[in-house]
């Protein structure tokens, strides 16, 4: 069984032109679906994936209705888990928190770069506490983007700091942070918080990647791909050759993602 804890599709109208843009604004990346959700489901097919989390993102407070609304209509809690979004500082935050609980979501996706915070930004305890409320799941995109220049938003110090100010489970994407191996080390290892491996192959030198593994546990970590940048064959491809036993593999591909959602 394979579960994919970070991927990412856009409403058939737009996908081409959001996926245009996003891979110009990564120096060229090139994606392996076509941004849709039947692009998705068909890469999942191949792939011999169950399910996977779509992660969506509202990049300014006009957008926080659509962006969940297009989740709703994707989300079926089986195959496909849908996140909403917020965008931070708007009006509407949390209200729009209840209605992405109300609409049967299981979490959020918070982009820091993308929607213009620091994650450690006091100002954001009110919306922490009201997703702890709700019982909903924090996914952050963790460490650097290829598509914006630093400071980053969500580095692992930063991370840590955020930590304090939830009671819900929180997830690091991209391994605790892209680029940032020694401080997820330094910082977030062996922390109350997940980390997907999303985007790490090719990325992740295999030292670090065996040091993480060794202190923060396979509990604790869970199989995602950033689809459609990579792939799941890709990211197994990195799993496999850190040795990892049976148990170990079957909780980062599916066991720790199961318990998360209340599969």
């Amino acid at each position: 069984m394979l579960i994919d804890f970070h991927t990412h599709c856009f409403p058939d109208k737009i996908a081409q032109k959001a996926i245009e843009k996003l891979s110009f604004c990564s120096g060229g990346l090139e994606p392996y679906t076509d941004g849709t959700v039947n692009g998705l489901k068909f890469s999942m097919q191949k792939h011999g994936v169950t399910a996977s989390v779509v992660l969506n993102i509202a990049t300014n407070a006009h957008q926080q209705k659509s962006v969940n609304n297009f989740a709703a209509s994707i989300n079926d809690n089986q195959t496909i888990f849908a996140f909403g979004s917020v965008f931070p500082f708007s009006e509407d935050a949390l209200s729009e928190l209840e209605r992405i609980k109300e609409l049967g979501l299981k979490g959020v996706k918070l982009h820091p770069d993308y929607q213009g915070f620091n994650v450690d930004d006091e100002r954001l305890k009110p919306l922490y506490k009201k997703i702890s409320q709700l019982g909903l799941i924090t996914v952050f995109h963790a460490g650097f983007d290829y598509g914006f220049a630093p400071p980053y938003g969500a580095t692992p110090d930063k991370m840590a700091r955020a930590l304090e100010w939830f009671d819900t489970p929180v997830v690091a994407a991209h391994w605790g942070g892209i680029n940032c191996n020694a401080d997820v080390i330094k910082y977030l290892c062996g922390q109350n918080i997940y980390f997907d491996v999303s985007f790490g192959y090719s990325m992740m030198p295999r030292y670090y990647a065996q040091e993480i593994m060794q202190l923060h546990i396979p509990d604790k970590m869970l199989f995602g791909t950033d689809t459609p940048w990579h792939t799941p064959d890709m990211e197994m491809r990195l799993l496999k050759n850190l040795e990892l036993s049976t148990d170990d593999m079957d909780k980062i591909t599916h066991k720790n993602a199961e318990k998360l959602l209340g599969i």
